[in-house]
C-alpha cells in the first residue's frame, strides 16, 4: 500500500476523502498488523516524505501502543509483545534513526513513540541497549540529535517506573540531562529539552537528592536556569522548582532563602508566564505544609516520618507583601466568561493557601493593605483589597475574623449594589460567599447573619442576581452558602420568610437569555437545590409548588424536534439540571410525611418525564435522570413497582454502559435503591438484573470504580428477596471471594490505591452483610456455612493489615455480628478459633467513633448469643 497518500488523505478537509482514508488505515491495521506498523515507522523515518504524513504516521503508531482505558492498554501491550522480534527490531531501528532528523515534528513524534515502546519492553527486561544508545547520542555534536534524545529521555522517564531502571543508568541519565541544562550548552533548544527532561526525571532522582553534593549541583543548575535570557528556559526551570517543592520538600531547607530571592525578583519583574510559575512554587510549598500540618496536627516528634520546616511562616513578612502587590495587576478587558489565569488570580490563590498554612498570623499583615485600598478611586485598588479579604477567610480562627467581618459586611453589601465597576462587584459577591461559607453556620459561635441584617443581605443578593452574568453567578453562590449555613437548623431559620421570594428570583435567573454565560444557569439551579435541601418543614407547601414548575420546564426540553449537535448538548445539560432539581425536591418531600402525601399526585407524571428523557438519549442513559429515579423509588416505596416494566430496559442499558462508567455505577446504585423500596416485589426482575451484574463483573472492560457498588448491590438484592437469593449464592460468593483476595494483592501501592482498596472492601462487606441478614431465620442459612471460614479469614486479614478506614471498620465489625447472628452456633466455633476477632472486637468497643462502638456492641451480643446456644 502507498501509505503516504493515505496518511495525507486522512488529514483532508474533505470529509469523504478523510473517512475513506481512515477506514483504509483501520483495515490495514486489522488485516496485517506487522506490515502496518513497519510501514508507519518507515514513513516516519523517511526524510523524503512529507512532514504531515510523517507526523501522522508517528501518532498512529503511538496510538497502536497505548490507550487511556486500562483494558485496551493491556490488549495493545500484549499485541506488541506478540509481534515477531525481528519486526519489533526493525520498527525500533526506524524510530532511533528518526531522532537524527532535522524535522522537529518527525523527531519529536519519534521520541514519544520510543518512550511508549520502552514503557512496554523495559519492564519485560527487553531493549536493554536503549538507554546506552540514547546516552551515546548526547555526546554527538549534532544539535537536533541532542535535542531529540533529551526529549526522548524525558518522555521515557514519564512512561517508565523508576524501579525498572538501575541506579547506574539513572545517574547517567541525570548527568546527561543536567549537563544539557548548564550554561556550557550554547544551544537554547537543547537546554530547554534538557530542563523539560529533568522535570520528567525528578521521580527517578531520589537517591541523587539524598546525596548533598549531587543535590547541590542539580539545584544550582536549576536555579541558574531561572536566570536565563530565554523566556521558555526560565519558565521550564521554575516548573522544575515547583515539582521539586512537591517531591523533595524535605530537602529544600539549604536553598529556600536563595529561591525566595529568585522568585521575588521574578514575580516583580519578569514576564507573566515565568512570574506565574514563581508564584506556583510558593503555592506548592503551602500545599505540602498544609498536608503535613493536617496529618500531624503540628505535633512533631523524633518518630514523625515527615517534618514541617515552616518555610511559609519564615517567609511570611516578605511573601505576603509580594503577593498583595500582584493583586493590583488585574486585566481590565478580561472576558469574564473565559477567565484566563493571570498574576492577580495566582497571587490571590497563593494568598489563600498561605492563610490556610499559617492561620491567624496572616491577618495583621493583610489588613493594612485592605484598609488602605478599599475606598480608593482606582477600581484595581478596590478590587485588590476585596480579593485580599476574601482570600484570607479560610485559615484563621473565626474569632480572629468575626469582628472584621461584621464591620466589612455592611460595606460589602453597599459596594455590591453601588460600585460602578463590574470587576469589583464580581469580587465583592465572591467575598460575601466566602464569608457565608467559612464564618456562618453551626460551627461558628457568633453568627454574622442575624434577624436584623438578614433582610438587607437577601435583598442585595436578589438585586445582584439581575446584574451582568458573572456578578449574578457569584450572587447565586453567596445565596448558596447562606442557605447551607442553616442546613442543621430544625427551628425557623432567618431566611425562611424569604424562601418564596428567593426561589422565584432564582427561577427568573434560569430563564435569562444570557443565563448560558459565566455558568449562571447552573449556579442558579445549584442554589435552588440548596435552598430546598436546607429548607424547614414550614416551607414544605412551597417546595411542593415547585414540582409542576420544574416539570413544565423539563417537558419543554422534550418538545424540540430537530436539533443541531450544539443545541442537543445544551438540551441535555438543561435536562440534567432539571432532573437534578427534581431529585432534590423528591428527597426533601419524601422525608416529610405531610409533604409526601401531597407529592404522590405528581409521581406518575414525573416518572413519565424521566422515561421521555431516556428516550431522547437513544443509546445512553441520562445519569441525572437515573439518580432522580433512585430518589423517586425511596420516596414512593412499594408503589414504585408499577414503574418497573417500563423502566427495566433503561436499567439494562445503564448496566451495559461500560464506556460511560459513571452512568453504569449510578444505575447499579439505583437498583439498590429500588431493591430497598420494593423488597420482595423486585423478585421477577432479579434474574435479569443479577445476570447483568455478574456479566459486568466478568468483563475486562468494566472500570474498577463500578465493582464496589455492584457488590453492595448484591447485598441490597439479598436483603430484599431473602432466601430467594439462594440461586445466586453459587455465583455471587466466589466473585466476592476472589475480589477479597485481589484487595490484598493491590493494597498499599499508593494513597489512591489504599482509598480504592477500602472502598472495594466496604462493597464486599456490605454484600456479605446483606446476604447474611437476608437469609437470617431461614432454614436455607445452611447454604452459607461453607463460606464462613473464608469470610472470617477476610476479616482477620483486614484487621491484621491495619490499613482500613473507619467506614470499613464499622462495616467489618457489623459483618462479624451478622455472621454470628445468622449462623448461630455454626459460626461460634469459627469465631473462637479466629486469629484476631477478639482483638478486633475489643478495639472497636473502645473506639471514639460512636457508630463503630454501637456496631461492636451489637456484634458482641450476637457472638455471645451464638456461643451460648
Amino acid at each position: 500500500m502507498e501509505v503516504t497518500q493515505v496518511l495525507l488523505n486522512a488529514q483532508s478537509v474533505d470529509s469523504t476523502v478523510r473517512k475513506h482514508a481512515e477506514d483504509t488505515l483501520r483495515q490495514f491495521q486489522e488485516q496485517n498488523l506487522p506490515v502496518f506498523l513497519l510501514s508507519l515507522s518507515g514513513e516516519l523515518a523517511h526524510e523524503d516524505k512529507p512532514v504531515d504524513s510523517r507526523k501522522l504516521a508517528g501518532l498512529v503508531l503511538k496510538n497502536a501502543l497505548d490507550a487511556k482505558e486500562q483494558h485496551r492498554k493491556h490488549e495493545l501491550i500484549q499485541q506488541w509483545l506478540a509481534l515477531d522480534v525481528s519486526v519489533r527490531s526493525q520498527i525500533k531501528a526506524c524510530l532511533l534513526q528518526t531522532l537524527s532528523s532535522p524535522v522537529a515534528d518527525a523527531y519529536s513524534t519519534a521520541s514519544q513513540v520510543i518512550a511508549k515502546v520502552a514503557g512496554i519492553e523495559l519492564p519485560q527486561k527487553q531493549w536493554h541497549e536503549l538507554i546506552g544508545s540514547l546516552l551515546s547520542n548526547i555526546h554527538q555534536a549534532h544539535v537536533h540529535l541532542k535535542q531529540a534524545t533529551l526529549e526522548t529521555l524525558g518522555y521515557l522517564c514519564e512512561e517508565v517506573s523508576p524501579d525498572v531502571v538501575d541506579q547506574d543508568q539513572v545517574n547517567k541519565i541525570l548527568t546527561a540531562v543536567v549537563q544539557g541544562m548548564s550554561a556550557n550548552e550554547r544551544n537554547n533548544d537543547v537546554r530547554l529539552a534538557a530542563i523539560r527532561a529533568l522535570y520528567n526525571a525528578l521521580g527517578f532522582a531520589e537517591a541523587n537528592f539524598s546525596n548533598d553534593m549531587e543535590r547541590d549541583y542539580i539545584m544550582r543548575v536549576v536555579c541558574d536556569s531561572t536566570l536565563s535570557p530565554d523566556l521558555k528556559i526560565r519558565q521550564a526551570a521554575f516548573e522544575c522548582l515547583v515539582s521539586i517543592a512537591s517531591i523533595y520538600y524535605e530537602r529544600l531547607a539549604p536553598y529556600i532563602q536563595e529561591i525566595f530571592k529568585i522568585t521575588a525578583k521574578t514575580i516583580k519583574e519578569d514576564e507573566e508566564p515565568v512570574a506565574l510559575q514563581a508564584i506556583e512554587f510558593w503555592s506548592s510549598i503551602c500545599d505540602e505544609e498544609i498536608d503535613i500540618l493536617e496529618e500531624y496536627g503540628g505535633e512533631f516528634t523524633a518518630d514523625s516520618s515527615v517534618a514541617c520546616y515552616y518555610f511559609i511562616k519564615q517567609a511570611l513578612p516578605a511573601l505576603v507583601p509580594l503577593l498583595l502587590e500582584t493583586l493590583l495587576k488585574q486585566e481590565e478587558d478580561q472576558d469574564q466568561d473565559e477567565v484566563a489565569w493571570n498574576l492577580a488570580m495566582a497571587g490571590g490563590t497563593c494568598l489563600g493557601l498561605v492563610a490556610r498554612t499559617v492561620g491567624d498570623d496572616i491577618v495583621p499583615l493583610v489588613m493594612p493593605f485592605i484598609e488602605e485600598n478599599i475606598t480608593k478611586p482606582d477600581w484595581r485598588q478596590r478590587e485588590a483589597a476585596t480579593y485580599a479579604f476574601g482570600s484570607i477567610l479560610e485559615g484563621p480562627a473565626p474569632d480572629k475574623l468575626i469582628t472584621l467581618v461584621n464591620v466589612a459586611l455592611n460595606f460589602m453589601l453597599t459596594a455590591l449594589t453601588t460600585d460602578p465597576n463590574s470587576h469589583v462587584k464580581d469580587t465583592t459577591a465572591w467575598t460575601l460567599g466566602r464569608m457565608f461559607e467559612f464564618l456562618h453556620g453551626s460551627t461558628v459561635d457568633t453568627p454574622i447573619i442575624t434577624p436584623a441584617n438578614c433582610q438587607q443581605i437577601i435583598t442585595v443578593l436578589i438585586q445582584s442576581m439581575n446584574d451582568v452574568p458573572n456578578v449574578a453567578e457569584k450572587a447565586c453562590g453567596a445565596l448558596y452558602f447562606l442557605a447551607q449555613g442553616y442546613e442543621y437548623v430544625d427551628l425557623q431559620s432567618p431566611i425562611t420568610p424569604y424562601f418564596q421570594e428567593i426561589v422565584k428570583s432564582l427561577l427568573t435567573v434560569t430563564d435569562r437569555e444570557d443565563a448560558g454565560e459565566s455558568r449562571l444557569r447552573m449556579a442558579a439551579y445549584e442554589t435552588l437545590n440548596e435552598m430546598v435541601r436546607c429548607s424547614t418543614d414550614e416551607t414544605a407547601p412551597m417546595v411542593l409548588q415547585l414540582i409542576p414548575i420544574v416539570m413544565t420546564k423539563l417537558h419543554q426540553t422534550l418538545e424540540a424536534q430537530t436539533l443541531s449537535s450544539d443545541e442537543r448538548e445544551k438540551q441535555s445539560e438543561l435536562q440534567g439540571l432539571l432532573c437534578g432539581c427534581l431529585q432534590v425536591i423528591i428527597q426533601k418531600v419524601g422525608a416529610s410525611e405531610p409533604a409526601k402525601y401531597g407529592f404522590m399526585q405528581f409521581s406518575d407524571r414525573i416518572m413519565n418525564l424521566f422515561l421521555c428523557v431516556f428516550d431522547c438519549r437513544s443509546a445512553t442513559v441520562h445519569e441525572e435522570a437515573m439518580l432522580a429515579i433512585g430518589a423517586l423509588a425511596c420516596a414512593t416505596g412499594p408503589d414504585f413497582g408499577k414503574y418497573l416494566p417500563a423502566l427495566y430496559k433503561y436499567l439494562e442499558m445503564g448496566l451495559q454502559n461500560f464506556e460511560e462508567y459513571q452512568v453504569c455505577a449510578i444505575t447499579v446504585g439505583v437498583i439498590g435503591d429500588i431493591s430497598r423500596a420494593l423488597e420482595d416485589k423486585i423478585l421477577p426482575y432479579c434474574d435479569g438484573i443479577m445476570t447483568q451484574l455478574l456479566r459486568a463483573l466478568s468483563s475486562n472492560q468494566l472500570h474498577r470504580s463500578v465493582k464496589p457498588p455492584i457488590f453492595s448491590c448484591f447485598g441490597d438484592i439479598a436483603l430484599a428477596i431473602g432466601e430467594n437469593f439462594e440461586k445466586y449464592v453459587m455465583y455471587a460468593m466466589p466473585m466476592l471471594q476472589s475480589a477479597a483476595e485481589l484487595s490484598f494483592r493491590t493494597s498499599g501501592a499508593d494513597d489512591e490505591m489504599v482509598e480504592y482498596t477500602n472502598i472495594l472492601r466496604n462493597g464486599i462487606l456490605e454484600a456479605y452483610s446483606g446476604i447474611f441478614q437476608g437469609f437470617k431465620n431461614s432454614p436455607k442459612t445452611q447454604l452459607l456455612i461453607p463460606y464462613a471460614p473464608h469470610i472470617l479469614q477476610f476479616l482477620d486479614s483486614i484487621y491484621m493489615e491495619k490499613d482500613m478506614d473507619d467506614v470499613v471498620m464499622k462495616t467489618a465489625i457489623g459483618v462479624l455480628g451478622d455472621l454470628a447472628d445468622s449462623l448461630g452456633r455454626n459460626a461460634a466455633s469459627l469465631i473462637q478459633q479466629s486469629l484476631s476477632c477478639k482483638d478486633f472486637l475489643n478495639e472497636c468497643l473502645s473506639s471514639d467513633d460512636h457508630l463503630i462502638k454501637e456496631s461492636a456492641e451489637w456484634a458482641k451480643m450476637a457472638i455471645s448469643r451464638a456461643i451460648s446456644v
